[in-house]
């Protein structure tokens, strides 16, 4: 069973970090000066959990009247149970919860279909982040 929570506790933000540093900076080789940044203290961070283990996190930034989605990250043992379209969906519902008209992303253009499938639209050129092709994309919240 997957449940998503806010990473309150110590613990929690522990693992949302450990999740994190599991998937950008080991296996996808981001430098770890550039995962972990000053928006970390005011994001919302919600952890994912598969039978009470931590699998999954993503994190959600207010600016002004909508919400911006980043570090989404779910482990290897997790992909492909639907772990990472639930935690979209939670962060939408946590910018809803804060009144946020809608949410934008940056996401790395291997992802792009996943995040379509979930009512984003991509939009403008691709660029470089941390050395990983990425688009802008963007959702309004209902």
């Amino acid at each position: 069973m997957l449940t998503i929570d806010l990473a309150e506790s110590p613990q929690d933000r522990a693992a949302v970090f450990a999740i994190r540093g599991a998937v950008f900076v080991a296996e996808q080789g981001v430098p770890i000066a550039e995962e972990w940044d000053s928006r970390d203290l005011a994001a919302d961070h919600l952890l994912a959990r598969a039978g009470g283990v931590p699998v999954g996190t993503g994190r959600l930034v207010t600016e002004g009247e909508r919400g911006v989605l980043g570090r989404l990250a779910v482990l290897p043992e997790a992909r492909g149970t639907g772990a990472g379209a639930a935690l979209v969906r939670a962060v939408e519902d946590r910018a809803r919860k804060l009144g946020l008209g809608a949410v934008e992303l940056h996401a790395q253009t291997r992802a792009l279909d996943f995040y379509e499938r979930l009512g984003y639209t991509a939009r403008g050129e691709e660029f470089l982040d941390a050395g990983i092709v990425h688009r802008d994309m963007y959702k309004l919240l209902s």
